[in-house]
């Protein structure tokens, strides 16, 4: 390793650097007769993609160098040679429109590895995929010391013994430690290649960032505003007085610019007092009959408004029989509904309640969305389908009436931000309601949840009410740190699962 570096310098490699480049593949492949770029070649990469030519300079001197182009990656085969894919190295197959970003060379000096320098190339290629907007990055890597084994082990046998390091091979070691992932061996890739057998792996990446090109005149945000509702049970004079209550917190967060607001589950509880001289099961299908004009009512605030409204819960009666649902309203006009697929014993034994058996995420202009209703939350096989289809943030509407039954959804609502790598909202309802049986008192800390590393809360709390008092709570949640999290964070729960000896699925 050299020493007495006086600067280190990641610049855009010119035509005027050509000899030193030239000598210093030389150097690097001292093993392979003839290989390093002619000057023409270097002259036709800088005019067609200056921006892919990039060099390390220490003190000036060449120290290592990175050469790409852009594909249109679909119009080649997955087994394609090098030659193939340079167009017989003319690089005409070079599109500036193409969809990946493709390494045709990277190298470092070998008095000068050892200093991370090679990181500093790929992750200087990576940046400049997501500044493209490109779908990701790929490559054919070479693996050097396969010829040791050839005639022992098959490619896929050695590529499998490196990633569990049983064999050393420095290149394919670097480029998995540096996020790419093997995708299949390639034959005959690197005419002359002999200590690869002229074997490649083809490695990948992908642009977590990677948007495609919009038709229409909107954007999905990223950063996404949460408005949550920590309601007080009262007595209301009817349904008007209710939703002149709801309304006010409607107005209220979309003051702020919430982009969702969250309701808890049963907020309309009020409303069952006119009936409560009636049996407690009579009494909630009395209150269901409010149910489709509270909807359509949030509907209509959701697009005056210009907020999507997760309504909760209410219960509802279909064919005949009882259910606690919810209604996500969108500021687009449309409705999308949900179920409580578990409900309580106590649901089930004072009410007749049953069980819904739907479950799905819904797409939003705010990410892919998932709602569980309080106890559903308890159960983790939930919302862990719901991470498999790709949802972002996680609402749970809750009613809970003592603290050990609101532990239970705080605690499990947390676990599941960390378990599935997303956002979870909790809002539930506070106070007391005298004249309504089986609703005599609610305790409740409304919260956002997010998962625990680096880019998030230490303690994995966005946001936090004051327990047990109305207020509204609002938080901003980026989703990109998400996607840095699926693929860059400490632990990775969502790609390490074992899918080799366990699995969950819907059964319909």
């Amino acid at each position: 390793m050299i020493k007495n570096i006086e600067n280190i310098e990641l610049k855009y490699l010119t035509i005027n650097d050509y000899q030193e480049l030239k000598q210093a593949m030389i150097e690097v492949y001292a093993n392979m007769q003839n290989i390093y770029w002619e000057e023409s070649q270097i002259q036709s990469l800088i005019t067609k993609f200056p921006e892919g030519q990039i060099v390390i300079k220490i003190n000036n001197q060449i120290a290592g160098c990175a050469l790409s182009i852009i594909l249109d990656y679909d119009k080649f085969d997955g087994h394609h040679t090098f030659k193939e894919i340079t167009g017989n190295y003319t690089f005409k197959t070079h599109n500036s429109k193409g969809n990946v970003l493709y390494g045709i060379e990277i190298f470092i000096k070998p008095e000068y590895r050892g200093l991370r320098l090679g990181r500093r190339l790929y992750d200087y290629r990576k940046e400049l995929c997501e500044q493209l907007n490109l779908k990701g990055i790929a490559f054919g890597g070479r693996i050097p010391n396969y010829h040791k084994f050839s005639d022992e082990i098959s490619p896929k046998e050695y590529i499998e013994k490196v990633k569990r390091k049983e064999i050393h091979d420095p290149v394919l070691n670097f480029q998995i430690s540096n996020d790419f992932h093997p995708s299949k061996v390639m034959k005959g890739y690197l005419e002359g290649d002999k200590e690869s057998n002229e074997y490649a792996v083809l490695l990948e990446w992908d642009n977590v960032y990677y948007e495609k090109e919009k038709t229409q005149a909107a954007t999905k945000k990223r950063v996404v505003r949460l408005g949550l509702i920590q309601w007080q049970m009262r007595l209301y004079k009817g349904l008007e007085g209710l939703m002149e209550q709801a309304e006010f917190f409607i107005d209220s967060v979309s003051a702020y610019r919430c982009d969702f607001a969250l309701f808890p589950e049963f907020f309309n509880a009020p409303l069952m007092a006119e009936n409560n001289h009636l049996p407690e099961s009579q009494a909630i299908r009395e209150l269901a009959k409010h149910t489709p004009g509270i909807v359509k009512k949030f509907s209509e605030l959701a697009i005056s408004y210009n907020i999507n409204i997760i309504t909760g819960s209410m219960p509802e009666v279909k064919n005949e029989l009882l259910y606690n649902v919810g209604y996500l309203c969108k500021r687009d006009g449309t409705l999308e509904r949900y179920e409580k697929l578990h409900v309580t014993p106590d649901e089930a034994k004072v009410w007749g309640m049953q069980g819904g058996s739907e479950l799905k995420t819904f797409d939003t202009d705010c990410g892919k969305i998932g709602i569980l209703i309080c106890y559903d939350s308890e159960f983790p096989e939930l919302s862990r389908l719901l991470a498999d289809e790709g949802m972002d943030i996680l609402f749970i509407p809750f009613l809970t009436d003592t603290q050990n039954g609101y532990s239970r959804v705080r605690h499990c609502a947390q676990a599941r931000a960390i378990e599935n790598e997303c956002y979870v909202a909790i809002a539930g309802s506070v106070g007391n309601l005298p004249k309504v049986n089986n609703m005599d008192i609610q305790y409740a800390q409304s919260m956002v949840f997010t998962p625990c590393d680096f880019s998030f809360p230490a303690n994995g709390i966005k946001a936090e009410s004051t327990t047990n008092t109305e207020m509204i709570l609002i938080a901003d949640v980026d989703l990109d740190l998400l996607k840095d999290l699926n693929q860059f964070g400490s632990v990775r729960n969502l790609k390490d699962r074992r899918k080799d000896i366990f699995e969950v699925r819907k059964l319909r």
